[in-house]
Parts: structure tokens; sequence; C-alpha cells
């Protein structure tokens, strides 16, 4: 019964490629090729399972799903197979950001101790002294990551931030973890790596600003998500945990080792593993878990606009800011030291492309979007009308080898 549902299934999708006009996009050699590519990595223990859209003109034109989500069960991956976004999660923290802009709640230019109190009085680092910062953080700094906030390193930023998380960790599953506001605050009393504005580094802020949307909206930041987003985009499985009758969808996690691959269990970053409570501390950074079609809800609405099946999240002015490319061009100097995003700029927690002709990969002027830590990843091509997503779990994966390999294909057909 099983074989012959696969079967109808199988034709069903036929039927639906050829009626949405795959041909005239990727014809049988690409297919073949994504495919292919696909199955190699998971054969050479690059990855344990991969999801793979594309999604042309707002219709789904190609899905794929190979290996799987439990290498111990032998589950397989599937269409509606849960994965942990991590900061695959900013983009829906910088739209969640924009959402109050647009209604006037706050302004870029907002210190971001308005909200939090532990902002005020910062300090940076200058040659291994801590001095007073000469002006204070802004929320615009924080979503173009120009604020001074680090994951980690061995400066004064990267140990105060590491220490912190150690502690949002060891307290986690405790009887008082640390919530949103108060890990922020926390966040906000240790030393900056650089003046606020002068330089660009990957950091904590979408987790700061995550704490922002709690304050001023006066509801717990995974409330206003569900609420402004979530609900009306009808992405049903997207949230910072799984109740019981999902877990068993939740992907498994996997490090690449030199012979095979281990799984992963570790709670990271202050995100629980297992997504099996709700937390106190939800991560705007790196906190959500969705599926492949929810976050094609997510983008797709970005593409379109603002707009998906006549529910406006944004308007096409505030999409217009959110999707561009925002730093300075001292600011840009100290982004390109990121060899594999050659070509791009950044701004509002997402890269931009805003030169083919010394990135990496086949792109496409004015393209945006992120990845996670684990290796999620989404696509938008504005000029193409074109969305591509990938989703896996692997440890320490942010855009891997088979993720360029996979939209060299596709945009390689355009």
């Amino acid at each position: 019964m099983q074989a012959a549902n696969r079967i109808t299934e199988l034709i069903h999708f036929d039927v639906i490629i050829k009626r949405r006009g795959i041909s005239n996009m990727l014809d049988q050699t690409a297919i073949s090729q994504i495919k292919a590519t696909i199955r190699k990595s998971v054969v050479n223990n690059e990855v344990a399972g991969a999801n793979f859209m594309v999604i042309k003109n707002g219709e789904e034109v190609f899905y794929h799903e190979d290996g799987l989500a439990d290498r111990e069960s032998g589950r397989r991956i599937s269409r509606d197979t849960i994965f942990r976004l991590y900061s695959m999660t900013k983009p829906v923290t910088a739209t969640a950001v924009m959402i109050l802009v647009e209604r006037g709640e706050i302004d870029l230019f907002d210190s971001v101790s308005q909200y939090l109190p532990g902002f005020k009085n910062q300090k940076f680092e200058r040659d291994g002294e801590l001095v007073p910062v000469e002006r204070e953080m802004n929320i615009h700094d924080l979503l173009d990551m120009t604020c001074g906030l680090v994951y980690g390193g061995s400066h004064a930023a990267g140990q105060a931030t590491e220490a912190l998380f150690r502690e949002i960790g060891a307290r986690l599953l405790g009887d008082e973890p640390l919530g949103t506001v108060d890990a922020m605050n926390r966040l906000g009393e240790g030393p900056l790596a650089f003046q606020p504005g002068t330089s660009w580094a990957y950091g904590t802020s979408a987790d700061v600003l995550g704490a922002v949307v709690e304050v001023v909206s006066g509801m717990r930041f995974g409330e206003f998500l569900q609420k402004e987003m979530f609900g009306p985009l009808g992405m049903l499985d997207t949230g910072f945990w799984l109740p019981e009758e999902k877990r068993a969808r939740l992907v498994n996690s996997y490090a690449t080792e030199t012979d095979g691959m281990s799984l992963f269990t570790g709670n990271h970053l202050g995100i629980i593993h297992q997504m099996d409570r709700n937390p106190a501390f939800e991560s705007g950074g790196a906190g959500l878990v969705s599926t492949i079609d929810d976050a094609a809800k997510f983008t797709t609405m970005l593409l379109n606009k603002g707009s998906l099946n006549g529910v406006q999240i944004l308007r096409p002015r505030t999409v217009e800011y959110l999707t561009s490319g925002t730093l300075n061009a001292r600011q840009q100097l100290a982004f390109e030291n990121w060899h594999t995003l050659a070509g791009h700029s950044y701004g509002n927690l997402m890269r931009v492309m805003v030169d083919t002709t010394t990135a990496g990969i086949l792109a496409s002027p004015g393209e945006y979007g992120w990845d996670g830590w684990l290796g999620v990843y989404f696509a938008n091509f504005p000029a193409e009308d074109l969305t591509i997503l990938v989703m896996i779990q692997k440890k320490d994966a942010g855009t891997i080898p088979l993720t360029r390999k996979l939209r060299n294909i596709v945009l390689s057909t355009l």
C-alpha cells in the first residue's frame, strides 16, 4: 500500500510540474543533475538528508527530498520534516522590526538603551583598554551588525558574550532560566568589539532585536511573531518550540567525522536542541524551527513585496528597504573579509548581492537571503521572481558546497 501511494504521489507530482511549466525553466538534464548532486552528498556522508525547493513566479516548480531525517531509526526525510533554522531566524526577526517601523512604533535611530537599559554607558575595546562609546548603539546598528556585538573571540567583547551564553546554557533547563529581555540587558552590560557604526562583525544583534520587539509590543517575542506573521501566513509548524504531537517530525542533526557521521544533540547559543519546551529565552538570532513549506511562505511573502494570499505583512516600500544592502564604504570593507560572500553587501540581517562579477557563484543582482548554522538556506531573486530553499541539519554547516552546487545548477538554466 505504501509503495502504491508513493507511485500515486509521483504521478501527481509529474502532472503538477507539467501544468506549471517546469520545462520552461528546469529541463530533464538539470533535474537529473540536482537529484544526482544531492544523492552524492548523502552517499558521501556530507549530509544525512536534504529538502530542496525551487519557486518561480510565485509557484512551486520543483521539489525533491533525499536521505534520512533520523539515521538511527531509518526515518526518511520528508516534506513535513521540521528543521532548526538557527540563523535563518534572523530575517524573520528583521521583518518583525520592520512591522514596528512601518507602524511608527520605533525609529531606526532610537538608542537601544531606550528599550533595554543594560545598554546604557557602554564601552568598547581599543588598544586593549575599555573606553566609553562616543555615541549610543541604535536599532539601525543592530540590523546591519555594525553595533560592535559579536558571538565570540579572544577579545573582551567575545569573551564576555561567550560567558553570558554559557550561563544561558547552564540555566536553560533549570528552575530559573534567563528570559529574553533579562539576557539581553545582561549582554548590553558587556564590552563591544568596536565603536558602534565604525565597522561590521557578525554577532548577537538579532537576539537584542527580539528583546526590543518584546518590550515595544508588550508581548513575548514568540507571541508577536505568531500574531503578526506565522498565524496570518499559515506557517503552522514554525515557532520557538514543538508541542509533543510534532516532535516526531523533528530532524536529527549530525556532524561529519573522518569515518562517517555522528549524531549531534548539544544545546547551542541558548537553544534547547530537542525543542521540547517553551523556552524562557526566545532567540531572535537562532531560535526558530520550521518546515520547507512554512519557510517558502515567508520567502514568497517577501518576494511578493510583503503579501501572500491576500494577507499583507509589510508594504512594498518597506520590503524594498528590508532587502537592500545598507553598509557604508567603511563597514563594507570589514564585511568583505567573509570570503565566501564575495560580491555581496549586507543589510537588515541578510546578505545582498551587489557585484555578480566578483561572486564565487552564479548570481543575480539584488538577490538576498541568509542561512543557518545547521545548513538551512534561502535565496530570493527579485529580478527572476525566483526562490531557492535548501534544508539540511549538519553541525557548523552554514552555506556548504552542496548548496552552492544546487543553486548553480538552477541559475545556469535562466
